[in-house]
């Protein structure tokens, strides 16, 4: 019942009480209570007791219709908090909530720890949660968002997974952001700056990347030298591969790589003098040095060269000069397996 008819209900009550006890009896009644004389109509005797009751009535539901507003306070805010603590399990962020009731609280705090993936639309959701997992699976699903529009720059720190992959859905459709990333890749993960770097690889010339040298792996330059064409050198000059040279860690079958790369497109003084002062620098660019020397068919300079090395090394470039001291029609190819010569440099 409403607090104001039952006020209504109960007045009108004690009314009819009182006026039907009054056209009974209409005499007074006196009585005296610590020294003060008390005279009513017999008729406000009768429904006095009733008026105390209401009083009382009143004051008890006041007193825990009280109790109910604050606990019905205390679980609106902690409805606030958990849509808060699911909105940040929702976004890989999980964070420590407060609640002010503890069953609640109890029941939550895994979202503390937990980060929600959702497989499936969810229907009757808050606005708030309904616009983060819209985003969320636009994401998954490969498009890029901007999170500044959707007022969600500062909620991601910086190795989210959600926010990783946006950068990464970012990068396979805006290419000024590929460079920006090969600009500042401290402020991304490192997901994020080999994804760039892999796509710059397979877009950009050497004259480009020469700026950003330091950020090159042997992997992504050798892609961009496999890129080269007779009608697109992409800008490689020796002095451009000597800085990629000297900042990458090289191994022998790299330098083979640049080397079958090299002879296509520079000229053999060119690529002689580059491999004579790799070689020197790094015995790993000795078999690269090698192979050219048979490829121009410097036989002389062979003969110098594999004097000065150990007799158990190079055994079947050794073989090959020896077969072409005597005038044989042998290749190298016919000889050597150039792409695995690395692993056969010695004879133990």
């Amino acid at each position: 019942m409403r607090l104001g008819l039952y006020v209504f209900a109960t007045l009108v009550l004690i009314g009819i009480v009182g006026g039907l006890a009054y056209t009974v009896n209409s005499s007074s009644y006196a009585i005296e209570l610590m020294g003060i004389n008390l005279n009513f109509p017999i008729a406000i005797w009768i429904v006095l007791p009733m008026f105390v009751l209401f009083l009382f009535t009143l004051l008890h539901l006041f007193f825990y219709g009280f109790k109910n507003y604050l606990l019905r306070k205390k679980w609106q805010k902690d409805t606030l908090t958990l849509e808060d603590a699911l909105f940040w399990s929702l976004v890989n962020e999980p964070k420590e909530q407060k609640y002010t009731i503890d069953e609640i609280g109890a029941l939550a705090v895994i979202l503390s720890k937990a980060s929600l993936e959702i497989t499936d639309n969810i229907e009757g959701l808050s606005p708030r949660l309904s616009r983060v997992l819209h985003t969320i699976q636009k994401i998954k699903n490969g498009e890029y968002i901007d999170l500044k529009e959707h007022k969600l720059t500062k909620t991601f720190t910086f190795g989210n997974p959600i926010l990783r992959q946006n950068r990464l859905n970012r990068l396979s459709k805006d290419t000024l952001f590929v460079e920006e990333v090969m600009k500042s890749s401290s402020e991304y993960t490192q997901e994020v700056q080999d994804e760039a770097l892999r796509i710059f690889a397979q877009e950009e010339n050497f004259v480009n990347a020469q700026k950003y040298i330091k950020k090159f792996n042997v992997e992504q330059f050798l892609v961009m030298l496999e890129r080269m064409t007779s009608k697109n050198n992409l800008g490689l000059t020796t002095l451009i591969l000597n800085d990629f040279v000297k900042s990458l860690n090289l191994e022998c079958e790299d330098f083979i790589r640049i080397v079958l790369t090299t002879k296509k497109y520079f000229k053999p003084d060119e690529n002689l003098l580059l491999f004579r002062g790799y070689q020197i620098e790094n015995e790993k660019a000795q078999c690269a040095y090698l192979y050219l020397l048979f490829e121009y068919e410097l036989l002389e300079q062979i003969g110098l060269y594999l004097n000065e090395q150990e007799e158990n090394e190079f055994m079947k470039f050794r073989a090959l000069y020896e077969l072409k001291k005597l005038n044989t029609k042998y290749k190298l190819e016919d000889i050597i397996d150039i792409t695995s010569v690395c692993h056969e440099t010695r004879l133990y």
